[in-house]
């Protein structure tokens, strides 16, 4: 066989088409094969791919701008259980991390591809575009950081004569710089964007001097220090305060321990735990810088574990020894008052400086570069449509400037908020959102237990992953309850809207694995020997010859079904010994794509059989599962109509409406192909007469209740698209059997004719025949002398009462009908029950039955008639189907149902 020798592993994890710059691998649009020359090459080692840049990101502007602000709010034991907090939240996450990114061949997008490519389209589109809303906001804390550091040296000050403070301050001024110095980052990030990252050692390397030159400066200077600290207060008045480095003294540990939260002095606001915790974790947002990396590393399953879980033990402790420092050193109006009081006590206040240039500045560059890299991934994703469709263009060299010029503006916009303290909640809440969906990404794939969820590390379970989920959710809501409410909203929002886009993928749902997880659980469940009558519903399965001619029906049983199951059925004709492969398995994509354009929810099951009717009873014996098996067999009607061609019909199935593929390689012309034109005239039918009889008698043998149904390619406002409520509409219920008077004589009615009524009930219920009003006729003698019919309109209305059914009863008398019945009737005995429906009734009685029936249904709806038994012979097959169609004739939509299950109860 052909596909025996397919590639291995021929379904890759990047699943983008051309995304070298993300994905940092080439791929034929048609082929999928890699293609090699404009592939960007994976260089990068654990070091400098995941170490560097992470470490970088976690320092940024809170290293040096904001330790004595946390210290001297909060105190040094808050301060400490703040740390311990965040990188216990971040320390769940990257086990969540680890665990996802050595499951399988991560490629470029970092965090947005492995969320999107575990959770599927809709999780992965909205987590991913508010992963980019964090890194840009990220983008905009550390400019506003730079220009901060860049006032506190070059600001003009009223106090002080020097003549490097030449820059002017305030609001606008603020951001006329955040703006040139965005315009910087852009132009490094659009330009020289490699450059950035062969430096990016470079620039750790002096972020490293500087800080050893805080560590050692306390060792150097021996005596203590005295301070004088400016700021514009409200009013434009001046506020001076007196702070002081004592060096190590215990005095001063003592008096740093507890907490002492006054009014912050760039925002004018009192401080609290949440919000200082806001400012503080913002320092712990780098983690996945190594992981939006992913694209130019060499072996990403291996280095970004193991890089970022140094970069995070590094950085920790490089955090604790500086609180440790701060609070043993300086007083508390030292740290509180001047966020860059590290410059005041080092023995060369420069190598703080360039510290904290080095440190915002590549920061900024590293979040703007990680998030056009994100947006990027998503417009290659076609997630969005059109809005994003610019930011796939890449240059020459595959670098995606529209999606950095997309990102730089939406930074532009962030530089308006003037200050850090003012945005680091808003920062802290998307970042604590995102790690939130990687835990949760992890955790779904942990409780789907997929087979192919091996990750090789192991540290890590569903209880960490929970336990991550649990505290992102609760910090932020402990920082910014407006905050996190909205970003929580807007993350349902996207869900939605791409929910109702559909997009379509084949990067695998992790939805589906966790159905298919607890559907198996329920079906266990679902034990047949507990069902009860009060709980019935139709699980029907409908055979199905060729769709073009069936669509109505198919809609029709939709609506029918009252939430049970449906399955349209098929059985394809064939020995599957003379076959090189069965025929079936690629059938099932159309027969899918036919249940979607039609809009209803049904299963399809496809069946090989030499004939018909052993294809159905294959069908009805194993089609289900557990408690979910058919219970009823709804069949169209055997007659000499010419159907009709639906497909030329609904605006679904033309041309005009689109003809694009639907992502399982199935587009409208292939589907319009794949179904055979309807047969004409002249066509011999499928099957015989006999056969098709015999197909009903099988299923009353099998315990299954027969609908059969005729005329509804005539039944309008039953497509995906109408929106009818069936206030015109007439549902007509005859429930005694037509074709044997003898019958309607008793006052009781039997199950057939309850589930008649319970049917026409569930049909009633449905949305699009809500309103449609419902009669019952009973057939009467009126001239009889006993009078029973009016009993028997008694009993009815008691029954009618007692099953809760709103409906009209319609008194018919039929006498003269009945007259014609006993012409020409075998007496035989051996004919009565099963064969007696089926003997040679009078063309008169047939015509008067039909008379009758158009007399009191013509403005109907659709009819339900009371399906007699099929003959146990099968030479009087035709007879039964020729009275039938005589009974039948001309009425309209008509199903006619012969009932063999208890379906009604009248107890609560």
């Amino acid at each position: 066989m052909s596909n025996e020798h397919t590639p291995l592993l021929a379904h890759g994890v990047c699943g983008l088409s051309a995304d070298n710059a993300v994905c940092g691998i080439g791929v034929s649009e048609g082929t999928g094969e890699a293609s090699t020359p404009n592939a960007v090459p994976r260089k990068l080692n654990t070091f400098f791919g995941v170490m560097v840049p992470t470490v970088l990101s976690m320092f940024s502007i809170v290293l040096f701008l904001r330790t004595g602000f946390v210290v001297g709010h909060a105190g040094l034991l808050q301060g400490l259980v703040m740390l311990l907090v965040a990188y216990t939240i971040i320390s769940l996450t990257i086990l969540s991390i680890c665990a996802i990114s050595t499951n399988g061949a991560v490629q470029g997008g970092g965090a947005y591809f492995m969320i999107s490519r575990s959770l599927g389209p809709e999780f992965g589109g909205s987590i991913g575009l508010m992963f980019f809303l964090a890194k840009v906001c990220a983008c905009g804390v550390y400019v506003l950081g730079l220009v901060e550091a860049l006032l506190d040296i070059f600001g003009q000050d009223p106090a002080s004569s020097s003549a490097f403070r030449v820059l002017p301050q305030g609001y606008w001024y603020t951001v006329l710089y955040s703006s040139i110095v965005l315009l910087l980052v852009l132009m490094v990030c659009l330009v020289g964007a490699h450059i950035f990252a062969r430096t990016s050692f470079l620039i750790l390397l002096v972020v490293t001097i500087s800080l050893l030159s805080i560590y050692i400066s306390p060792l150097a200077l021996t005596t203590p220090l005295k301070f004088l600290i400016t700021h514009q207060g409200p009013g434009n008045e001046t506020l001076t305060y007196n702070a002081s480095y004592t060096g190590f003294n215990g005095t001063t540990l003592k008096d740093n321990l507890g907490s002492g939260y006054t009014v912050d002095y760039s925002t004018g606001k009192v401080m609290s735990f949440a919000t200082v915790f806001a400012v503080m974790f913002t320092s712990c947002t780098g983690i996945m810088a190594g992981a939006n990396m992913s694209g130019e590393l060499k072996n990403p399953s291996a280095a970004i574990p193991k890089g970022t879980i140094i970069a995070v033990l590094y950085t920790f402790i490089v955090y604790v020894l500086l609180f440790i420092l701060a609070s043993s050193t300086c007083e508390r109006t030292l740290l509180a008052q001047d966020y860059g009081f590290f410059q005041r006590i080092n023995i060369w206040p420069p190598f703080v400086t360039i510290g904290i240039y080095c440190s915002a500045l590549s920061a900024a560059m590293c979040s703007l570069i990680g998030a056009s890299r994100i947006l990027h991934a998503l417009a290659l994703d076609q997630l969005f449509g059109f809005p994003l469709a610019p930011a796939a263009i890449t240059s020459s060299s595959g670098n995606p400037w529209v999606a950095v010029l997309y990102t730089w503006g939406l930074a532009q916009c962030v530089v308006f908020a003037g200050q850090l303290n003012a945005i680091a909640g808003l920062v802290t809440v998307f970042y604590l959102l995102a790690y939130a969906a990687v835990d949760l990404a992890c955790l779904a794939l942990e409780w789907a237990s997929a087979p192919n969820f091996r990750p090789t590390f192991q540290v890590f379970s569903w209880h960490t992953c929970l336990l991550g989920i649990l505290s992102c959710l609760v910090m932020m809501f402990v920082i910014n309850p407006v905050y996190s409410s909205a970003s929580i909203v807007l993350l349902l929002l996207l869900l939605l809207f791409l929910h109702y886009r559909s997009p379509t993928s084949s990067w695998g749902y992790i939805s589906q694995a966790l159905i298919f997880h607890q559907v198996r659980k329920y079906l266990l469940m679902l034990d047949v020997r507990k069902d009860h009558v009060k709980f019935w519903r139709p699980q029907v399965l409908l055979m199905v010859a060729n769709p073009r001619s069936s669509c109505q029906l198919i809609n029709f049983v939709n609506q029918l079904k009252k939430g049970g199951l449906f399955v349209l059925g098929h059985v394809k004709l064939g020995d599957l010994d003379t076959l090189p492969s069965d025929p079936v398995q690629q059938q099932y994509n159309f027969w899918l794509s036919l249940v979607d354009k039609l809009g209803v929810k049904a299963f399809v099951d496809l069946t090989l059989s030499p004939s018909v009717r052993q294809g159905t009873q294959h069908l009805l014996r194993i089609t289900g599962l557990g408690g979910m098996k058919p219970n009823t067999l709804v069949l169209g009607f055997y007659d000499s109509c010419t159907p009709e061609d639906y497909f030329l019909q609904d605006p679904a199935f033309c041309e005009s409406k689109g003809s694009g593929g639907d992502d399982f390689g199935v587009d409208l012309p292939s589907l319009q192909a794949h179904f055979p034109p309807v047969r004409h005239v002249e066509s011999p039918r499928w099957l015989t007469s006999e056969e098709y009889v015999g197909i009903i008698s099988d299923a009353i043998k099998m315990s299954k209740n027969v609908c059969l149904g005729r005329y509804f390619f005539q039944l309008q406002g039953e497509g995906m698209g109408t929106k009818m409520d069936g206030a015109a509409r007439i549902i007509d219920v005859w429930p005694l059997n037509l074709l044997q008077p003898s019958s309607t004589s008793a006052a009781s009615v039997d199950v057939c004719s309850l589930f008649l009524l319970q049917m026409a009930c569930v049909l009633n219920m449905a949305s699009r025949w809500r309103h449609a009003r419902m009669r019952i006729f009973l057939c009467v003698e009126a001239e009889s002398s006993d009078q029973g019919w009016v009993v028997k309109e008694e009993t009815y209305r008691e029954l009618l009462r007692k099953l809760r059914i709103r409906a009209s009863i319609k008194i018919v008398p039929w006498d003269s009908v009945v007259q014609l019945y006993g012409q020409k009737q075998t007496q035989d005995p051996e004919l009565e029950g099963l064969t007696k429906p089926a003997q040679a009734l009078s063309e008169d009685f047939q015509s008067a039955v039909n008379r009758m029936l158009m007399e009191h249904s013509a403005e109907a709806a659709v009819r339900f008639l009371y399906l007699p038994r099929p003959p146990a012979h099968s030479s009087q097959s035709h007879k039964y189907l020729s009275q039938l169609e005589a009974v039948t004739y001309g009425l309209g939509p008509t199903l006619l149902i012969h009932g063999l299950t208890p379906v009604t109860c009248t107890e609560l």
